[in-house]
């Protein structure tokens, strides 16, 4: 059964935790909170220990992260290590 969350609170949430433009606390690299969503760069909050695990809607329990990081992420408790793509490919 899905959980029935708060629009209000989770709105209320998102504000304090943009407050001060924090790093992404999965990859640590600057958010630019000017994107919107669902831009792979945009902001997204996302749960330390996910619903799937028994995390809580809480302030606590969440953190600021890019939606790509947030999707890498998914339902894991630990943090992914995220792989930089480089390239010298010109198009």
């Amino acid at each position: 059964m899905a959980r029935k969350r708060s629009d209000t609170l989770r709105k209320r949430h998102r504000t304090l935790i943009a407050r001060g433009h924090p790093p992404c606390a999965i990859c640590h690299q600057p958010i630019d909170y000017t994107i919107p969503y669902p831009d792979p760069d945009s902001f997204v909050v996302d749960h330390k220990t996910p619903f799937a695990h028994g995390g809580k809607d809480t302030l606590d329990n969440k953190q600021p992260a890019h939606n790509r990081c947030n999707r890498v992420k998914s339902d894991r408790l630990e943090q992914p290590e995220l792989r930089q793509h480089y390239t010298n490919r010109t198009w």
